[in-house]
């Protein structure tokens, strides 16, 4: 855990509750994949950095969830690095209470500021805004979040971020974060093209062949889909559909778990009745959902 990793001739990663990537710009400069998921993860980073001889010139950020941002500020603040994020989530790294406040849907209470959700806010630009060094290209794979981004470099390897989640992962909690179900499984497809030599996701271990885990999260999400179809075979709200979903998977409950998965039954929700498979109706100043 912490190393440096060389996969590659300009390419390395960091083995670390989130993976992160670096990427040889040339001069002794590097680009650093996502930050981790605090400043102790920041700190150790910047050191493997210093002791290889490198210098950061920059970061991208995949998307922007607390625990691929909660290192920027640090290595900001230490090296002057430029921080680039995609989309809509260049805004959420620069005000990070939008996180945890989008998941609960409200004002987050104290319990949701917490790391988990709520990393310190950096000075972020815009990716779009960058243009690319070379041996670096970009794909956008939202879904997962507004808006996410691989990062792939001239050595053949992909930094996936979350478009894909581990095995042990996915057979241990079932339901992850989605932000948009029908997105995320047009950037599983999107996943499946990529052409590389490693494929590396932030939270599990790297892979020459990505196509089984491309597989086995778009059969999850379909299964989840259809799990949510079946509880909603009786009228129920969305807080009672999200109980019975922590009780089908066993799912272990705190504040956090709370809001994330309620926040993921809700997306599946709104998709869901997007595609005419759900009725929604308010009744007794509730609203309640139902399978067609």
């Amino acid at each position: 855990m912490y190393e440096l990793n060389r996969v590659g001739e300009n390419t390395y990663y960091i083995d670390s509750p989130t993976n992160m990537g670096v990427y040889n710009l040339g001069n002794g400069e590097v680009c650093l994949i996502d930050s981790g998921n605090d400043k102790d993860a920041g700190k150790k980073a910047l050191k493997l950095l210093e002791a290889a001889g490198f210098r950061l010139k920059m970061i991208i950020n995949t998307h922007s969830h607390a625990d691929h941002i909660g290192g920027n500020r640090l290595l900001q603040g230490r090296t002057g690095c430029e921080i680039y994020v995609p989309g809509e989530d260049c805004c959420y790294t620069n005000h990070t209470v939008l996180e945890p406040a989008y998941l609960f849907g409200a004002r987050p209470f104290k319990e949701l500021k917490s790391k988990f959700l709520f990393a310190p806010q950096s000075n972020a630009k815009p990716l779009e805004e960058l243009k690319l060094p070379d041996g670096l290209e970009t794909v956008r794979l939202d879904g997962h979040s507004y808006a996410m981004a691989a990062v792939g470099t001239s050595d053949g390897v992909w930094f996936l971020g979350d478009a894909v989640v581990g095995e042990s992962t996915v057979e241990k909690y079932h339901v992850t974060y989605l932000y948009d179900p029908e997105k995320y499984l047009e950037s599983l497809k999107a996943v499946r093209k990529l052409e590389g030599k490693l494929f590396i996701p932030s939270h599990s271990a790297p892979c020459e062949d990505i196509a089984p885990l491309v597989r086995l999260n778009a059969e999850n999400t379909l299964e989840i889909c259809e799990t949510v179809l079946d509880i909603c075979s009786t009228p129920l709200t969305a807080e009672e559909v999200t109980a019975e979903v922590f009780e089908r998977y066993g799912l272990f409950i705190n504040f956090v778990q709370n809001a994330i998965i309620g926040s993921t039954v809700r997306s599946y929700l709104s998709y869901l009745y997007d595609l005419g498979r759900l009725t929604a109706e308010l009744e007794n100043f509730k609203l309640y959902w139902k399978k067609v």
